[in-house]
């Protein structure tokens, strides 16, 4: 059986995911400790610097342990896949949690300076952990904050980490579905995508991001050029999915 077979919301890791759902909302973790036995489950059975392993333990711990809310294996084909058209020197995630989109993203951009902000500071030492483990740790770094507090974490992106007009390659959200469209606003307002940057959204359906759809309809050929990508949900294949895959026009 490969692991794309494997159903695992019919496991007790998928139904707690639910029962834990007002945690997430509030400390960034279903709260049954899963977070961190991952990064334990990797530092045990990966290899130490090889980034693809890391990958690839990650998921196999999603599949046979415990569900994860990263982007999982299937969607973060089409994560690579943007990445790589981007060819970043500078990317930008929301929402790090466990840390698996930013290796995917340093993975597929060897020479990019990655960047993710996460609200949760127990999310970024597990991160934080799982990058060392891959030897990423030199240039993919965890901003504890939120896009969302008032200006004081996209401040700190441009005081302490030179994010500047013009200067963001790639974007990929996959934090809080309700400010995925005024985060991206409030970095279109710094002016830091170019013409050309790329920005992917997570979860668009499933668990879903109206406002920020219905905002990429509408700037549809105006703002941004949208691709619009069906797929599945995190590490199972009946529940349905969409990524959006949008190119900045303006700049």
């Amino acid at each position: 059986m490969t692991l794309k077979q494997r159903i695992p919301f019919l496991r007790w890791s998928f139904w707690r995911l639910a029962i834990g759902s007002r945690n997430i909302t509030k400390t960034g973790q279903i709260g049954d400790g899963r977070e961190a036995a991952a990064a334990d489950y990797v530092q045990a059975n990966a290899r130490q610097g090889d980034i693809d392993d890391v990958i690839a333990k990650v998921d196999q711990f999603a599949y046979e342990k415990s569900f994860l809310i990263n982007v999982g294996d299937e969607k973060g084909e089409l994560l690579d896949a943007a990445v790589r058209r981007a060819n970043p020197g500078l990317a930008l995630e929301l929402g790090t949690y466990c840390g698996y989109g930013s290796l995917r993203i340093a993975r597929a951009a060897p020479s990019a300076k990655v960047f993710s902000v996460e609200l949760a500071a127990a999310n970024a030492d597990v991160a934080r952990r799982i990058w060392a483990h891959a030897g990423v740790d030199d240039r993919v770094t965890c901003v504890v904050g939120t896009i969302g507090d008032g200006g004081r974490t996209l401040d700190a992106l441009a005081a302490e980490h030179g994010f500047a007009a013009d200067q963001l390659d790639f974007l990929f959200i996959d934090h809080d579905k309700g400010a995925y469209a005024p985060d991206l606003q409030s970095i279109l307002d710094r002016g830091w995508l170019r013409r050309g940057s790329i920005v992917v959204a997570d979860n668009i359906l499933i668990p879903g991001a109206p406002k920020y759809r219905d905002y990429m309809n509408e700037q549809q050929g105006k703002l941004f050029d949208t691709v619009r990508h069906k797929t599945h949900g995190e590490y199972q294949t009946l529940v349905p999915d969409v990524v959006l895959e949008s190119e900045y026009l303006g700049g």
